[in-house]
């Protein structure tokens, strides 16, 4: 079986388990206090050109959402996403286990809009029943988004000052960061990310690290006792110098950009076949997630030898699914994969 369901099968990039191995042995301080984490920050300072940001590592996202969230709102106070967003589906009520409920708005494509934030924060406040209801503070947006979808730099200005003007803040999930800024078309940069959020994280565990994301925070007011809502929501790692260590070896040499980008390369080539044999997508897509609609009988021929995630029935017949590439996608096996969609589209 050769998978292709998500981008976290593999371990980690074997630079990032060299460099782990080969620091096993060290005595450092703990719970991310050690220069390991102190170098991987700065290197992320400078990507994002400010000296100011504060940066903190964290074991994986639904923690780093959480924690964010939390430390960010008070407990009358919403997040605001997209229907499909990560927080509202995919995190068992993680989010509003620490008493924030999640506020949604629907979406075709996996974004919310800034005309979408400004008519919900709007209507809140215009109601004579705002006391009684959770109010908005927060945008959440993941970039790509659930559904593989970038926002563009226009997109994402409109929403940063619609936030400013509101008084929200602008949270940005960046689980696959990686994928979304080698994706063609992409015109957003961290730097840009750094200057439009008050907060973000650049994912690891999805691009090359064993596990491990970065919380970027540029927004005073959230980072003040940050380390205080890590430490509440179980996520001060002891041994915070592994986190450090994998940071440090991905953003060496551009590593997590360039293996970010093979799996752009895949999916594309993926892609080009899907194109080539006409076959319709549930979204349009340029990252490392490919959405086809395929038929029952095409699928289950093809599911005899790859593995790949079933989103949603589309009608009685056909069926939306998941492609996913990965930092360590194989080109054998992309190549596989795109000579049985032809062998099966011939039968």
């Amino acid at each position: 079986m050769i998978y292709f369901h998500n981008d976290y099968s593999e371990g980690c990039h074997e630079k990032v388990l060299e460099a782990l191995a080969g620091t096993n042995l060290e005595q450092t301080p703990g719970y991310g206090t050690d220069d390991y984490c102190a170098k991987a920050a700065d290197m992320i300072r400078t990507l994002c050109g400010r000296r100011d940001l504060a940066v903190h590592f964290l074991v994986g996202g639904t923690q780093a959402n959480m924690t964010v969230i939390d430390a960010a709102l008070r407990p009358h106070q919403s997040p605001l996403g997209a229907f499909s967003a990560h927080i509202n589906v995919h995190e068992t009520g993680a989010v509003e286990a620490t008493g924030h409920k999640v506020l949604s708005v629907p979406s075709d494509d996996g974004k919310i809009t800034a005309a979408q934030v400004r008519q919900a924060v709007e209507e809140h406040w215009a109601s004579e029943s705002f006391e009684h209801t959770s109010q908005p503070k927060m945008v959440y947006i993941s970039n790509p988004t659930e559904l593989g979808t970038l926002y563009s730099h226009s997109e994402l200005g409109a929403l940063s000052a619609v936030c400013r003007e509101k008084g929200l803040y602008l949270f940005m999930d960046g689980a696959r960061l990686g994928y979304g800024l080698a994706a063609r078309g992409n015109d957003v940069t961290l730097p840009d990310i750094a200057r439009l959020c008050d907060v973000f994280y650049i994912g690891g565990t999805k691009v090359g690290a064993l596990f491990g994301e970065a919380v970027v925070i540029s927004n005073p007011a959230i980072a003040e006792d940050f380390r205080y809502m890590i430490k509440q929501h179980g996520g001060m790692l002891a041994k915070g110098r592994l986190l450090g260590v994998q940071f440090g070896a991905l953003f060496a040499d551009g590593l997590y950009f360039e293996i970010a980008a093979h799996a752009v390369r895949m999916a594309d080539r993926i892609r080009k076949t899907f194109d080539e044999l006409g076959v319709a997508y549930l979204v349009p897509g340029v990252t490392n997630q490919i959405f086809p609609i395929l038929s029952d009988a095409f699928l289950a021929e093809l599911s005899k030898t790859f593995m790949f995630t079933e989103q949603e029935r589309v009608d009685e017949t056909h069926r939306a699914v998941r492609f996913c590439t990965s930092w360590a996608t194989k080109q054998e096996n992309v190549e596989a994969l795109c000579a049985e969609l032809k062998r099966i589209a011939a039968l």
